[in-house]
């Protein structure tokens, strides 16, 4: 069984919402500063899915930190199977976008769910 179908982009929050972004999912446990709810345009927060706060802060989003975060942050997520059934059902109905508060758009947990769930779609 497919988990996952639709494809997955990723979008800073503070970015405008464009139509091409197909459902949008936050995937951070706190909420963007200075933004609303309406501005942010948000179909659907997941912050169940975000790093455990122990986890988020020893990352600290340091690049040589990024293995080992993955690493975590995928146990982390193979525990939280439920929390991710929301997402995966998104998936199956078409394009997603997680966005997402960090600056940095390399090193984040966004980042590295899409590599998380790519990864499951592929072995499945």
């Amino acid at each position: 069984m497919a988990r996952t179908a639709g494809r997955i982009a990723l979008k800073r929050v503070y970015e405008p919402a464009h139509p091409d972004d197909g459902c949008r999912i936050l995937v951070e446990r706190l909420w963007p500063r200075g933004l609303t709810r309406s501005d942010a345009a948000i179909d659907l927060w997941a912050k169940e899915v975000a790093p455990s706060p122990a986890l988020r802060k020893w990352f600290d989003h340091e690049p040589e930190k990024w293995a080992e975060f993955k690493r975590r942050y995928f146990v982390e997520l193979r525990d939280n199977d439920e929390a991710l059934a929301p997402i995966r059902a998104k998936l199956r109905a078409g394009p997603v976008s997680f966005v997402f508060a960090s600056r940095e758009t390399r090193f984040n947990n966004a980042v590295a769910l899409k590599q998380f769930l790519e990864a499951e779609a592929k072995r499945d």
